[in-house]
């Protein structure tokens, strides 16, 4: 599946009922060229990794220099990303080839978000959306079956877990949600995202399949990760007493990264340049929703 920003920023609106109510702001934003020219204004930067630190396996030029600076000037910076598909040791490990030295317990991802929402459902039998080959790291605990082309898998688990959709397909969606209209069961999301920025242009991620089976088995998902608060609660235990006027959510995606910030209450940055809005007017686009951001930044 193929498809444009404006096809994409489409569908994220056609699924506002279902993502948080946007809280409304007087003012309008302000332009910069990159993060370093509004740095003075704040000590914590949280920042989506597609579309701000890379666009699929590439950094953005420029910004593994900008975060060093950064944390050399004494900033705060931790990565709030819905990357569940990923091991955490593996997006370590990725971070490091593309040139960031972050700690691993601030890298917060909607996997450990996820985990973290179960609350008490460990012991239930989960199918499980992703890639075989992506690995079962950070999920050892769970009792889990793939979810692929045999239909006993579906019908045999209690709850659906939907992390990575890399090879899904549209056989396995039928079957998921055949199962779902037969027997209801949790849907828990790791992935909010409907699309994600590549070198190529759009993947289709979790968020995607996961508002489709709501819509057609009236099943109304658990999500985890932007822009729901559960990943930011998680960043906010991470950073322990911060003043939260001085916290800058960077993001590329108004309807996940500006969306969520608004939604706890920090400031937040739109990303133009690259990722999401790359060769498209990101001002139409923060017209249209209604999701305004302190500032639309051209490059991190």
């Amino acid at each position: 599946m193929t498809l444009s920003t404006e096809s994409a920023f489409e569908a994220y609106e056609a699924v506002r009922h279902r993502l948080p109510t946007v809280v409304p702001t007087d003012g309008g934003y302000r332009h910069a060229s990159t993060l370093a020219d509004i740095a003075d204004e704040f000590d914590v930067f949280l920042l989506d990794a597609f579309g701000v630190l890379n666009i699929g396996e590439a950094a953005i030029p420029g910004t593994p220099e900008r975060i060093k600076a950064l944390t050399g000037d004494g900033k705060r910076v931790l990565v709030v990303s819905n990357a569940a598909g990923f091991p955490h040791q593996a997006l370590m490990e990725k971070y490091s080839r593309l040139g960031y030295d972050f700690a691993p317990e601030d890298v917060i991802t909607s996997r450990v978000t996820l985990l973290a929402g179960l609350n008490g459902r460990h012991d239930l039998h989960w199918g499980l959306m992703a890639t075989r080959s992506t690995g079962l790291r950070d999920l050892e605990d769970l009792t889990l079956t793939y979810l692929e082309e045999d239909p006993a898998a579906y019908d045999d688990v209690e709850g659906f877990l939907l992390v990575g959709s890399a090879a899904w397909t549209e056989e396995r969606q039928a079957l998921l949600e055949d199962a779902l209209n037969k027997r209801p069961r949790p849907v828990l999301v790791g992935n909010p995202d409907i699309v994600a920025p590549r070198e190529t242009g759009f993947s289709v991620e979790p968020g995607h399949f996961a508002h489709r089976l709501a819509d057609r088995t009236g099943i109304v998902p658990e999500f985890y990760g932007k822009p729901f608060p559960d990943i930011f609660d998680l960043a906010f235990k991470r950073l322990g007493d911060v003043d939260r006027s001085r916290v800058l959510m960077v993001g590329d995606s108004l309807h996940t990264d500006i969306l969520g910030a608004r939604n706890v209450g920090i400031s937040s940055a739109l990303i133009a340049r690259y990722g999401f809005f790359a060769g498209y007017d990101a001002k139409k686009a923060v017209l249209a929703a209604g999701i305004v951001p302190e500032f639309i930044v051209e490059r991190p």
